[in-house]
């Protein structure tokens, strides 16, 4: 619930992070790291609330889901779209591997970028994962010390998220309305089973991935790299989508050593 009762008294959460916002703003303004989700919906909104000041910036991955992509261009025109200097299934033929589980190298080239020298608000929540509950509301981004981070969300839960959305009559994606928990990259090596309902849903986009699987096979097959009994780029893209297509060995970083 936005609105919680403790030992000291009923605490809002909403005005917390209208708080938050407005005492650590700066001069120059915010970085609000937008990239059409849920948690992006509600901290835009509660800067609007705050009255702060910002620039919403939206890194496009090339691989975000179409409706995700319609969302943001057509109820979010004000934010900034922060493209890349390469598609990232190019980017992964001059990496000569795809993102795996333990090397996602996708994230901090893709959707970690932008916010140097500034003042970083994003939608991160201690719920989301393991790892994000050891977040903070307000910390350093360890990757680069010249950007401080903002989470006025931090603790807040999914139904806390979902409240806030109805309660401000907030648009969001299409596509939580049809089962979908978190919106992210197509066929993210974290997503689990849903990748292969990704795969289901998105024929076209399997054929965009498998071109550059194939392209990432003749390559390794040109210098000798690994090939781990896959006779083409297609079976290495099903065995990536954990469909194990030739292959008995489930260590992804292994096999593209």
């Amino acid at each position: 619930m936005l609105k919680e009762k403790t030992l000291f008294g009923i605490i809002d959460k909403v005005k917390e992070s209208i708080k938050l916002l407005k005492d650590m703003e700066p001069e120059e303004g915010y970085y609000l790291a937008f990239s059409g989700g849920k948690d992006s919906v509600c901290i835009k909104r509660l800067a609007d609330m705050a009255g702060v000041k910002y620039d919403a910036h939206y890194n496009v991955t090339t691989i975000d889901p179409p409706e995700l992509v319609y969302f943001i261009r057509d109820y979010h025109k004000d934010v900034i779209w922060e493209h890349p200097e390469k598609n990232m299934l190019v980017k992964m033929i001059d990496k000569q591997f795809p993102p795996l589980r333990q090397q996602r190298w996708c994230c901090e080239l893709y959707k970690e970028g932008g916010g140097s020298g500034r003042i970083v608000i994003t939608g991160i929540r201690k719920a989301e994962s393991a790892k994000r509950a050891k977040r903070k509301a307000v910390e350093r981004d360890y990757k680069n010390e010249t950007k401080q981070i903002v989470n006025p969300i931090i603790d807040w839960s999914d139904d806390d998220v979902w409240e806030f959305i109805k309660q401000e009559k907030l648009p969001y994606c299409s596509l939580y309305d049809e089962g979908w928990k978190r919106i992210g990259c197509l066929f993210c090596p974290m997503a689990g089973k849903s990748r292969l309902m990704e795969a289901k849903r998105y024929p076209n986009y399997v054929k965009f991935f498998i071109r550059h699987f194939e392209k990432l096979y003749q390559w390794r097959k040109e210098n000798d790299k690994p090939l781990n009994n896959w006779n083409s780029g297609e079976e290495m893209f099903w065995w990536w989508m954990n469909d194990n297509r030739k292959s008995e060995d489930s260590d992804q970083t292994i096999m593209f050593e």
